[in-house]
């Protein structure tokens, strides 16, 4: 099973939305005085990383696939001014890693048995944001931690203790964007070195808050244990554990897990009927039900109709 697969599944958080930021920007442009202007980048900043959930909500991607960059290179631009923002720079790593997995990413697998080589520039394309999102998720953890991010690299088990339980949502975002790189740049050593750096992220994000995001923590470890470096005693047991607790925290209402179980485990032990059982409960969520996530669960429930669509190449008789 490709490792950039396995890591695939991210359980996709809410998107952010304008909110009327426009006016506010040219005003803040206009204005001379340094400290005026810095309240002003300070609440478009706030703006911008707390914005509603209206992105998240909507249960047409076409269109959160066309209205997502404008949003995302909003958040450039105010970065550029105001560097060390926590929560947008948070919402920016988010933002880049959910938009990358969702719209370049997917699409390049499902182009990969017909055109491999605009698979390879979506999965160019994909790398690259990636990339983009874990600078931003390691910039705001040096802001809200001074030199976590150089700690990080020399001793990353050592460096995640400064994190607090605020910090979960830096800490989920820079290991699943940290991650999703690595799955696309097996031959980079570059890449490959950063997996004690990932492990150590999410780990420390799982032992400050197992539930946070309807265990969103859990379901990446669902995929994520089968490939771990140190994998310790029957990662599958390991996986199949953080499935449960996924489902349970997230009262079966999420797509993902049953996703991220069919297409790591079952596909791993050869288990078809499972494999076509939980994509089949994972089709059977009701993205009505749980408002907030109908962006999500329409995004995995595609990735799930896909994946049905592969049975044949995924399993032999």
């Amino acid at each position: 099973m490709p490792f950039r697969r396995t890591l695939s599944p991210l359980a996709l958080e809410p998107f952010f939305r304008l909110n009327l930021l426009l006016p506010a920007l040219v005003a803040f442009s206009m204005l001379s005085a340094c400290s005026v202007r810095q309240v002003a980048l300070n609440q478009a900043a706030d703006a911008l990383a707390g914005s509603g959930t209206s992105f998240a909500s909507d249960d047409d991607p076409e269109l959160i696939r066309d209205a997502a960059p404008f949003s995302l290179k909003l958040m450039d631009s105010v970065l550029e001014d105001n560097p060390k923002h926590v929560g947008l720079l948070t919402a920016a790593a988010k933002g880049y890693t959910q938009y990358a997995f969702a719209f370049v990413q997917q699409d390049g697998e499902e182009l990969e048995d017909m055109d491999l080589a605009h698979a390879t520039q979506r999965f160019d394309r994909a790398r690259r944001l990636y990339l983009r999102a874990r600078r931003y998720a390691l910039r705001g953890l040096d802001s809200a931690h001074l030199g976590m991010a150089a700690a990080l690299e020399h001793d990353p088990r050592i460096a995640v203790k400064q994190a607090q339980p605020q910090d979960v949502p830096l800490l989920y975002w820079s290991a699943a964007s940290t991650g999703a790189w690595i799955g696309l740049s097996k031959d980079d050593a570059t890449a490959v070195a950063q997996v004690p750096v990932m492990e150590a992220l999410i780990d420390r994000a799982l032992e400050l808050d197992e539930a946070w995001n309807q265990g969103a923590i859990h379901t990446f470890l669902i995929s994520y244990e089968l490939v771990r470096a140190q994998r310790g005693a029957d990662p599958i047991a390991r996986a199949r554990a953080h499935f449960e607790r996924a489902i349970a925290l997230s009262h079966g209402k999420q797509a993902a897990p049953y996703v991220a179980l069919a297409e790591s485990v079952s596909v791993s032990q050869q288990n078809r009927a499972e494999f076509e059982r939980l994509l089949q409960q994972a089709l059977s969520v009701d993205i009505e039900a749980e408002r907030e996530s109908r962006l999500a669960n329409t995004v995995m429930q595609r990735r799930a109709r896909w994946l049905l669509s592969r049975t044949d190449q995924l399993f032999t008789e």
